[in-house]
């Protein structure tokens, strides 16, 4: 997790997840949804070191806006869990203990990405360069998101250090690895087995199994992370989608529900297309070496959301950005409709504004919500709100019934935008009934009554899709959002009035102009000037320097006047030699904690620039000066 979600993570895997669980409940199945934020690996270091702050300081900030995000959509998640709680580090650690108890762990030696630069071991998504494969220029030391192949630092042409630019040099470290090799005829098997998946899903995972698979590394040489659990083992964590995946269970765990993976309960996965081999071929070995748990039983593989023609990319201001919604006047239930609409179950999909705005103005304002609105004004009007119990029209009635079935047969397929479709042929059904009846001339109370019972179908079979407002309906016309009431009647009821449900389109310049400028992250990590004046910042005088061998550090003894001396380490020994430094006046932020870093002691830290130039005072200063 290293920046905030747009609308291509929402429609990939936590709406159309959110949905299906909500179809779930709405049957009268038992029903868990599970999710969170992975915070461990490479882009998490990397994004918080150029912020310049550490990774929790970036995970505990990052997971209070998604959460935020999800909330306002109406995610209805169970669990939104993180991996960097101490719950979650201790059963990924059980659950290594026991693959290599089972024998499906080795210690290997590998030639690994050393930048000789930034002085450090690359984890594999600190390389970037081109595909050997596919040709693509930003593929990642451990998988091109273009192609999905699987890769090494060491594949990738003309590698480049994606903090500093520079070529690595390979050097040989020890790590451990996953016998994805020994394993490799378990989870063909049950990769085979699996009817009921799609045929990309299904094809992706085979194509990872092609070319046999290989022993791959679950170590990592960095600070932020599972720490493994062997004796010598301690500098190395666990590679992110090692520990990543088990935070499912972690989840489950944490809701006292740890049996839904070890019994008989179904397990579906909604994920986007980059990660399905990871769910498939990667984690489904793990679960089989682990043995303790079951394998998932479906695997939803989404394909991606684009915008406009092109890939959504925050860098580049192109898309519709999550953390804007919410400053429109659109009610979330809008958003959900065309996102659900634009689900990529088969293919990629596409966000259109126009379309965007045709698809709510004419479906969900023009068939939903003017049916919906017509059943309660004629009520009110001609009836005083009160509903009285007649015969049903049996025909339409029971078309309405058909496509409650089809809907339900669809739903357990995952397939969401046909259910969705279908709700909006009842909808539709339910329209041109009332037109075709003209109740506004006949009076006839059993048109009324029998639009009012399809109102009922209606909202129950939309309300995963449309929460917040089909609650609205459910609670104007007095029924439970429950499957056995679906074909039940509603009976004679008052249905109390409604406004509007949906509001109708018109300026989308004006919304386009709210949504599509994302919130630059650092924006997130600014504090105020009340918060700023707590850093108690003083004149120090430099009276020793040293520079710690094999880094870019240097010692430093500082004179702080009245606050007496202070041994400060800084990195700035690829700018300054240590002989220079001595006599010199910086600016020292001095309440800081203390921090141990390379075995010495920092008490402090001083002020530079980002190419690392000094920040000195002007004119004879007394050591200690506060600076203001």
């Amino acid at each position: 997790m290293n920046n905030v979600p747009h609308i291509g993570h929402i429609v990939g895997c936590h709406l159309p997840a959110d949905i299906f669980a909500r179809f779930q409940r709405l049957f009268g199945n038992e029903c868990i949804f599970i999710g969170g934020t992975d915070e461990h690996g490479t882009p998490s270091e990397v994004q918080a070191q150029k912020l310049g702050i550490t990774p929790k300081e970036l995970c505990d900030k990052l997971y209070q806006v998604h959460k935020k995000v999800y909330d306002w959509f109406n995610l209805s998640y169970d669990n939104f869990t993180r991996t960097s709680k101490p719950l979650h580090h201790e059963i990924t650690r059980k659950f290594f203990l026991k693959i290599y108890e089972n024998g499906y762990v080795e210690e290997r030696e590998v030639e690994l990405p050393f930048c000789p630069k930034c002085e450090r071991v690359l984890p594999d998504r600190y390389v970037t360069g081109t595909c050997p494969y596919c040709g693509y220029e930003g593929a990642r030391g451990d998988q091109c998101e273009h192609c999905t192949k699987l890769l090494s630092p060491n594949e990738l042409v003309d590698p480049k250090c994606v903090i500093c630019s520079s070529s690595p040099v390979f050097k040989k470290f020890k790590h451990l690895f996953l016998r994805l090799d020994k394993l490799e005829g378990k989870i063909r098997e049950w990769i085979e087995s699996q009817e009921h998946w799609s045929l990309p899903v299904k094809n992706a995972a085979l194509g990872w199994l092609k070319e046999g698979l290989k022993p791959r590394s679950i170590t990592r040489d960095l600070k932020w992370g599972v720490k493994v659990p062997l004796k010598g083992w301690e500098d190395k964590v666990f590679y992110v989608w090692f520990d990543a995946p088990i935070g499912y269970i972690t989840g489950a765990k944490e809701l006292g529900k740890e049996g839904f993976w070890k019994g008989e309960a179904r397990i579906y996965h909604f994920i986007g297309k980059d990660n399905i081999p990871f769910h498939t071929v990667w984690w489904g070995g793990m679960l089989i070496a682990n043995g303790e748990y079951s394998l998932p039983y479906q695997v939803v593989g989404l394909q991606y959301l684009n915008y406009e023609g092109r890939k959504i990319s925050k860098s580049k201001k192109w898309g519709v950005f999550c953390e804007k919604l919410p400053k429109t006047d659109i009610p979330p239930d809008v958003w959900r409709f065309y996102l659900a609409h634009l689900i990529p179950e088969t293919r990629d999909s596409e966000w259109k504004w126009e379309e965007f705005k045709e698809k709510v103005n004419k479906e969900l304002v023009g068939n939903v919500g003017n049916f919906i609105n017509r059943v309660v004004s004629f009520t009110h009007s001609n009836f005083g709100g009160r509903l009285e119990k007649t015969e049903l029209d049996e025909g339409v009635i029971e078309r309405c019934d058909e496509l409650v079935d089809r809907i339900r047969e669809e739903i357990e397929k995952v397939h969401i935008r046909k259910a969705l479709k279908l709700c909006l042929e009842i909808s539709d059904l339910g329209n041109k009934y009332f037109q075709e009846k003209k109740p506004w001339e006949t009076k006839d109370k059993k048109v009324i009554y029998t639009c009012a019972n399809i109102v009922k179908k209606l909202a129950i079979c939309l309300w995963p899709f449309l929460p917040e407002s089909m609650e609205k309906v459910a609670n104007a016309f007095g029924f439970e959002l429950k499957w056995e009431e679906v074909k039940r009647e509603l009976g004679g009821k008052s249905i109390k009035k409604l406004p509007p449900l949906f509001p109708q389109l018109k300026d989308i310049e004006r919304l386009k102009e709210v949504v599509t400028k994302p919130t630059p992250l650092e924006d997130y990590f600014q504090i105020s000037i009340d918060e700023f004046r707590k850093a108690d910042l003083r004149v120090g005088e430099v009276l020793k320097a040293e520079h710690i061998p094999d880094t870019r550090l240097l010692k430093l003894e500082v004179d702080l006047g009245e606050l007496g001396k202070r041994q400060i380490i800084a990195g700035i020994g690829d700018k300054y030699k240590a002989e220079e430094m001595i006599g010199k006046k910086i600016i020292v932020v001095v309440n800081l904690k203390p921090k141990v870093i390379r075995g010495f002691k920092s008490e402090g830290m001083l002020l530079a620039t980002e190419e690392k130039v000094l920040l000195t005072p002007e004119g004879e200063v007394r050591n200690g000066s506060k600076v203001l």
